[in-house]
């Protein structure tokens, strides 16, 4: 990886998700690949999901942070196989989830040569207030299709959970 490379991936990483700002779209996992060429960067991007109306803005804001660092010229690209998982979010990502009270996804199961398959979640979530699993689904559905509502039945506070993708 060359230098130029190095330094727009450092970047990467303060580029917040505008949907989840606690998490940057490195940690997220959407940024696959930063590539150099002759003629500028390349930054190839998964979205979480084919209608992701937030993938426009990701675009604008990953070319806004790699021209502001003098890293430009840069372009996006999409990549859209293999499809985005949440099991390529980062560990820190998952802790900055939490902090924000916000339940990170479990494992999502890849069958030997197939697609991402979701796993049926049989065991409880955690609160990522209090740590209980003492938690009930309100709503498949949270403030995106991404997420689902849920509530701590132990200090009664409403979550979300980044569903498994």
């Amino acid at each position: 990886m060359t230098p130029r490379a190095e330094a727009a991936w450092r970047v990467l990483g303060d580029v917040p998700d505008p949907e989840v700002p606690a998490i940057s779209v490195r940690d997220l996992g959407i940024v696959r690949d930063v590539l150099e060429h002759d003629d500028g960067l390349e930054v190839v991007l998964t979205p979480t999901y084919s209608g992701c109306p937030a993938t426009e803005v990701i675009e604008r804001s990953v070319l806004d942070a790699i021209s502001a660092a003098g890293l430009g010229p840069a372009r996006v690209s999409m990549r859209r196989a293999p499809a985005w998982t949440t099991d390529w979010i980062s560990e820190d990502g998952r802790r900055k989830l939490r902090e924000y009270g916000i339940a990170p996804p479990g494992p999502v199961a890849v069958p030997e040569g197939g697609a991402p398959i979701r796993i049926v979640r049989r065991e409880r979530i955690a609160c990522p207030r209090c740590a209980s699993l003492h938690t009930e689904q309100l709503s498949a559905f949270g403030s995106t299709a991404c997420k689902a509502l849920y509530r701590c039945l132990a200090c009664q506070e409403p979550f979300e959970l980044f569903k498994p993708i």
